[in-house]
C-alpha cells in the first residue's frame, strides 16, 4: 500500500511516517520499492505503527522505541522490566503533581495576596 493509505489507516501525517523511516522506527522489512522506485508498504506496517503509537501514548519516548526495535525481540523479563520502570516513572510524576497541587491549595488557604506586588506584604 502507498504511504497515503498507511497514513490514513493509522491516522498519522505522511511526514511522520517518513520521519519514522528515516530514524529506523519503520525498518526495511515493512517497505519495498516498486518498479518506479516508489515506496510500497507491507500490510504488517499497520500493526507495527499501531504499536508505536500505543507505546508513545503510554509514555515511551521515540528513543525508547528505537532501542526496543533495534533489539529485534525482547525477552519477557526485560519486557516486564521496561514496563515496570515506565510505571515507576509515571507514579513519580503523579506524586510530584500531587505535591504541586497540594502546595497550590496551601497557597489558597493562606489567603496570600499580591495586590501590592508579587511577594510584598
Amino acid at each position: 500500500m502507498k504511504i497515503s493509505e498507511v497514513a490514513r489507516r493509522v491516522d498519522l501525517p505522511i511526514s511522520t511516517i517518513r520521519y519514522y523511516e528515516q530514524i529506523g522506527i519503520i525498518t526495511d522489512e515493512y517497505v519495498v520499492r516498486d518498479q518506479n522506485n516508489y515506496r510500497v508498504y507491507t500490510p504488517d506496517i499497520i500493526h507495527h505503527l499501531s504499536v508505536v503509537k500505543h507505546c508513545l501514548a503510554v509514555g515511551f519516548s521515540i528513543r525508547d522505541i528505537q532501542v526496543m526495535i533495534s533489539m529485534n525481540g525482547i525477552p519477557k523479563d526485560e519486557h516486564v522490566n521496561l514496563i515496570q520502570n515506565k510505571i515507576a516513572e509515571i507514579e513519580a510524576a503523579q506524586q510530584k503533581l500531587e505535591e504541586s497541587k497540594q502546595n497550590l491549595y496551601d497557597i489558597l488557604e493562606s489567603d496570600m495576596i499580591c495586590e501590592k506586588g508579587f511577594g510584598k506584604i
